[in-house]
């Protein structure tokens, strides 16, 4: 033993996780933990012993109490990296299920705040401050223990044909007569991050032929590049990628999941917390285009 103690909050620093998880390992046995007095705290040699059984065993830790199954409600904006996290979780075969219903960003939050769900994935813009997510979470869960943990930054543009054959260049050519638009739906972060932009530039959404032509996700609304149903989408650089059209980029925005912690899903949030943190789950979405990974997993808001 060399000295050097941790505390629990200094843990969830240490690995970039949520106090949530750590107490939860704490709890499992999984982490071995000291009390002096009524303060807890985790010897340096514990977090080495505990770091290296990790790679070791990388799905340890997901794997539920007795081999009970485990299931998570997860609500809010489609995504790849959303829908990969959730094919991921399955292969684990860790007894952990996630069900995602890809409803749009704001009606997962609400979802999330009717305790319909267990997570919301989330993209909102907030007009105002700029800021991606926090100011919608912090007005509506001022009570409820949660945390907002990063999931990447992602671009987002305009779509066009390959070749970009009407050479569409900026939100101000949506308002040409040989343009013809498709949206996403009401609620979805990128209708947010449209309809902002749109308000900045003080265009008005009657003089944008197909605003009112609405699609559920990126490859849906893309598709009808593809087809030639439409001359320019609103999406991210994957889908475009993935449908082989071309791509203008227009911001960079922040992409997060929202974990709500109640009494009977503490247990299968910390596994999956443990599984994006603990697995190859973060290396295995490095490189898809469009998407920074770097912050994946990071606590980056917590209401205890």
């Amino acid at each position: 033993m060399n000295g050097v103690t941790y505390t629990p909050d200094e843990i969830a620093r240490l690995f970039k996780v949520s106090k949530h998880t750590v107490y939860e390992l704490i709890k499992r046995g999984e982490l071995r933990a000291f009390k002096v007095g009524n303060k807890m705290r985790i010897d340096q040699d514990e977090v080495d012993r505990y770091k290296g059984s990790m790679k070791t065993s990388p799905s340890r830790g997901v794997t539920g109490a007795a081999g009970h199954a485990h299931s998570i409600q997860l609500a809010g904006s489609h995504d790849f990296l959303v829908e990969h996290l959730v094919k991921y979780t399955a292969l684990q075969s860790s007894g952990l299920t996630i069900h995602p219903s890809y409803i749009g960003s704001l009606e997962g939050l609400m979802m999330l705040y009717r305790g319909a769900a267990d997570i919301a994935a989330v993209h909102l813009l907030d007009p105002s401050s700029r800021e991606y997510n926090l100011p919608f979470i912090r007005q509506l869960f001022v009570h409820e223990r949660i945390s907002v943990m990063r999931l990447a930054s992602r671009e987002q543009g305009f779509i066009t044909a390959k070749g970009n054959p009407k050479n569409f260049s900026s939100i101000q050519d949506l308002t040409r007569k040989d343009i013809i638009f498709v949206n996403r739906q009401k609620g979805a972060g990128t209708r947010f991050l449209l309809d902002s932009m749109l308000a900045r530039e003080e265009i008005n959404p009657v003089l944008v032929k197909g605003y009112e032509n609405e699609e559920w996700n990126h490859l849906a609304a893309g598709s009808h590049i593809s087809r030639g149903t439409a001359d320019v989408a609103f999406g991210i650089r994957f889908a475009a990628s993935q449908l082989g059209l071309d791509f203008i980029p227009v911001a960079s925005e922040q992409f997060d999941l929202v974990f709500r912690w109640t009494d009977h899903n503490t247990e299968s949030l910390a596994h999956l917390l443990d599984l994006i943190h603990f697995t190859t789950f973060k290396d295995s979405v490095s490189n898809l285009d469009g998407y920074n990974a770097e912050d994946l997993g990071k606590i980056i808001h917590e209401h205890r």
